[in-house]
């Protein structure tokens, strides 16, 4: 047994309850609020769908957690945990296939979209290549939210708590790189200081590609954050188990 099979047995376990649905029914309808009265999109008066991405690190906030809240968390609550670890699977496939299960999933919501990237091409004549390197940039950052939450939920048996430390600590993550935070160390920190705190952001990575450039610092960025916090989860849950 390994990452696949657990994969499998993760993703499969979504569709099993009426959460998953009701999860992508709020995304979408969060997402369509958003672009169409939040974003003025029908105002603005181009075939774009810029506004649609400019929520998805604040809208990740609150959605991805509620998926990475369960990972861990759920497992030790019920006591499944010490009865997974007792399989013929190491930890660190526990933690890979579980997930990648979680990406997958959020993977699928934010796939189902689709109808608004056809209404741009409907109504105009949009830079499908820029709309196509914003959908990898909100993969990755859905991914590293999902790390990150794994490795929050790995901490407790609470999956409220699991839920409010994700948000909180992704907050921390996003709002490095906002421009309310820069401008506040602007004149008095240093330039390296101000460079550094933009490239732990997950929002000045994800803007950056969605200007359509898919740059592979951003993109190791993503993939780096992702491991290391799987790597954080599979030392927590080893370290926690049979607590």
């Amino acid at each position: 047994m390994g990452v696949w099979a657990i994969f499998k047995r993760e993703l499969a376990s979504y569709f099993l309850t009426p959460l998953a649905y009701i999860f992508i029914v709020i995304f979408l309808m969060l997402t369509a609020t958003f672009t169409f009265f939040v974003g003025s999109f029908f105002e603005a008066g181009q075939a774009s769908l810029q506004g649609f991405f400019g929520f998805h690190p604040w809208l990740y906030l609150v959605l991805t957690p509620a998926v990475a809240m369960r990972l861990w968390a759920e497992e030790r609550k019920s006591g499944t945990l010490e009865l997974l670890l007792t399989l013929p699977v190491s930890i660190g496939s526990a933690v890979a296939g579980k997930f990648l299960a979680a990406w997958a999933f959020t993977t699928i919501a934010l796939a189902l979209t689709f109808p608004l990237w056809i209404t741009v091409n409907y109504l105009g004549d949009p830079d499908n290549g820029v709309i196509l390197a914003s959908y990898i940039g909100s993969a990755l950052l859905a991914g590293a939210y999902l790390a990150l939450g794994s490795a929050l939920s790995a901490l407790t048996r609470n999956q409220i708590i699991a839920f409010v430390l994700t948000a909180a600590v992704g907050v921390l993550f996003v709002s490095a790189g906002s421009s309310l935070v820069l401008s506040f160390f602007t004149g008095w920190a240093p330039a390296p200081m101000l460079e550094a705190l933009r490239s732990f952001s997950f929002l000045a990575h994800f803007q950056d590609i969605t200007r359509g450039v898919i740059d592979l610092r951003d993109v190791i960025f993503y993939l780096s954050a992702i491991l290391a916090f799987l790597w954080a989860t599979a030392l927590l849950v080893d370290l926690k188990k049979g607590r």
